[in-house]
């Protein structure tokens, strides 16, 4: 592994000059771009980071309102069928989109750590992951795996929960875990023990950006030799009241109680809100030519990852889409693609009403030649801080299968939407898909994927 001044290997060039035609990464004083050059793919002055040929995903876990793993979740999707429900909890009269009920064979050892639910929802989907990519965290070197949890509230269940037990019983009576299961790092942590992780492990909160983010941070793990395995995702169990209440302060939810199926109705004209959901979805990544020497399958690659701030305001997205663009811009400079190229949107598309206009003009505008334009929010509901991996994980299998999903509930566009949005299932030959995520605080992260 070079490491010093002209390393032109290709492996990891670390000093001056890094040329490496695998992953060459300049972290010396001949690191002239103002950018991030990352390999000979970084073109771009501001954003672009070549990174060779991305990393392989060669594991998809899903535990979903939509089904128990990934097979049933994409079969419900791509059958375009709604999970939203009608709940009245706590005082809240709320829709919702629950996941199924956990397994029972968890294990003692998990169980007695007492985690949050986020955890366990995490556990379930990270757990099919590494089943599908072939990997036995009893083989492998723990030194050289991370994981990376993407999520937006943490345990706030497990904080709801012991804060009332404090406020009604006193501090005798708390759990010893309500520190460990509150916090945000949770899921990473308890993924990390469970599996043997003893790499990088860590928890990113971009809101509901995060499970998109997480994944950009997995890429930049494997691209600097710090790890073989990432374990990338995100997970979120945020059905809570203060969450609830908090939204719909913000008059962000749908409150279309008489049809809960069609709460949710991302850029259709009678769009008012989302669907608060929970889940979780993990995708295995390794650098390509590690997947190859051990035979595993690369479902897709990920080539491409952009991530910007509006810098406008904590919860309105920039009224022009530009930050936005930009991430979706650097995302497809990473990857070496033109706007073009692009065969499929996975949107983030929530259903609210500026959100929605927003993000379809930007995309209209960067995307003139009209590719298929699709939000499984309609389906799954918003899973917040793990709506970005989870619906990374979809277009890994719209591409996998050449499928392109209908959006739900999409009847008739918003005023100004001008997108192909379909409502049932199209096959397609996909070669190349952008999955977007947008979050509070004025995050954006865009992922380009690409068939193997």
């Amino acid at each position: 592994m070079p490491d010093g001044p002209g390393a032109t290997g290709p492996g990891l060039g670390r000093g001056p000059g890094a040329q490496g035609p695998g992953i060459g990464i300049g972290r010396g004083p001949g690191t002239q771009d103002p950018g991030i050059g990352r390999g000979p793919g970084a073109q771009d002055p501001g954003i672009g980071i070549g990174r060779g040929p991305g990393a392989a995903v060669t594991g998809v876990g899903l535990f979903t309102p939509a089904g128990a793993d990934a097979a049933t979740t994409w079969e419900t999707v791509r059958a375009g069928k709604p999970t939203a429900a009608l709940e009245e909890r706590h005082g809240l009269r709320y829709l919702a989109c629950r996941a199924p009920e956990l397994p029972g064979d968890l294990g003692r050892a998990v169980t007695a750590r007492r985690p949050d639910r986020s955890a366990l929802l995490g556990l379930v989907a990270a757990r099919e992951a590494l089943a599908d990519a072939g990997l036995d965290p009893a083989g492998w070197d723990g030194a050289r795996v991370g994981v990376v949890v993407g999520t937006g509230a943490g345990g706030v269940l497990t904080f709801e929960a012991q804060h009332e037990v404090l406020r009604t019983d006193g501090p005798g009576d708390m759990s010893p875990f309500a520190v460990p299961g509150a916090l945000p790092n949770g899921v990473a942590g308890q993924l990390a023990v469970e599996f043997g992780v003893r790499g990088p492990s860590a928890a990113v909160t971009t809101a509901c950006a995060a499970g998109a983010t997480a994944i950009g941070v997995a890429l930049d793990l494997l691209a600097l030799g710090r790890c073989d395995v990432v374990l990338a995702g995100g997970a979120e169990a945020s059905l809570s009241p203060f969450y609830i209440a908090g939204f719909d302060r913000l008059r962000a939810l749908s409150h279309r109680f008489d049809d809960p199926a069609g709460g949710l109705r991302p850029f259709d004209r009678d769009r008012e809100g989302f669907v608060m959901a929970e889940g979780a979805g993990f995708l295995v990544l390794e650098r390509p030519a590690d997947a190859t020497a051990r035979g595993a399958r690369a479902r897709a690659l990920i080539t491409g990852y952009g991530a910007t701030s509006d810098a406008h305001h904590v919860v309105a997205p920039r009224p022009d889409g530009s930050g936005l663009t930009a991430a979706l811009r650097g995302a497809l400079a990473e990857a070496g693609a033109a706007p073009g190229e692009v065969g499929l949107v996975n949107a983030h598309g929530t259903g609210t009403p500026r959100g929605d206009a927003v993000e379809a003009a930007a995309l209209a505008a960067l995307f003139p030649h009209r590719p298929p334009v699709t939000s499984t929010k309609g389906v799954t509901g918003h899973l917040l801080g793990a709506a970005g991996a989870v619906e990374a994980a979809l277009t890994v299998l719209s591409l996998a299968e050449g499928t392109v999903p209908p959006t739900a509930n999409f009847a008739e566009p918003g005023e100004g939407i001008d997108l192909d949005v379909p409502t049932t299932a199209r096959g397609a030959r996909l070669r190349l898909a952008v999955s977007t995520s947008v979050g509070f605080g004025g995050h954006n992260a865009a992922l380009v994927i690409t068939a193997p």
